[in-house]
């Protein structure tokens, strides 16, 4: 059942492309936006200009939550909840490996992106994972406890549950 939580979660996540991301103010209030994305496996990426709320907000505390929702049923899974670390990304390998994946998921995209010191990468890695699925016309959600999020890779590998909350 883990396996295939983590399955349905992955293919949800692939099959959309907006999500709705809480962080934390420093005045404690949420602030929370939709932002596209593309992800591989359970970790997501998306790009935020530096001079944002946003990203100043990730900084002073990198702990967020996010929400994902199949707008076609997609599967086992039609919602994900997501608590995340997140963290800008400056390897230049993946940045450009990430624009590939965009490209490639997205070919009509037509980007007239800002310079590249403007934006900034982050990337999001879930500690605790809440699928929504519906199962005789009812949802129900399980929560997982991932290993810490540096225990998996940036690759997609599939991360180790070790508790059901």
């Amino acid at each position: 059942m883990h396996g295939h939580a983590v399955e349905a979660v992955v293919a949800l996540m692939d099959a959309e492309r907006l999500m709705s991301l809480a962080v934390n103010r420093p005045d404690g209030w949420p602030q929370v936006t939709t932002v596209g994305y593309v992800n591989e496996g359970l970790n997501l990426y998306f790009a935020t200009a530096r001079n944002s709320q946003k990203l100043a907000n990730l900084r002073a505390d990198p702990r967020a939550a996010v929400a994902i929702r199949s707008e076609a049923g997609h599967g086992d899974a039609v919602g994900v909840t997501m608590a995340v670390w997140a963290a800008e990304v400056t390897d230049p390998a993946l940045i450009d490996r990430l624009n590939r994946r965009v490209f490639d998921r997205y070919p009509d995209i037509h980007v007239f992106g800002p310079v590249a010191d403007s934006i900034a990468i982050v990337r999001l890695r879930p500690e605790i994972i809440s699928p929504t699925g519906v199962t005789g016309g009812r949802s129900q959600t399980l929560s997982f406890r991932l290993g810490h999020a540096s225990e998996y890779s940036s690759s997609g590998s599939a991360p180790q549950i070790t508790d059901v909350i």
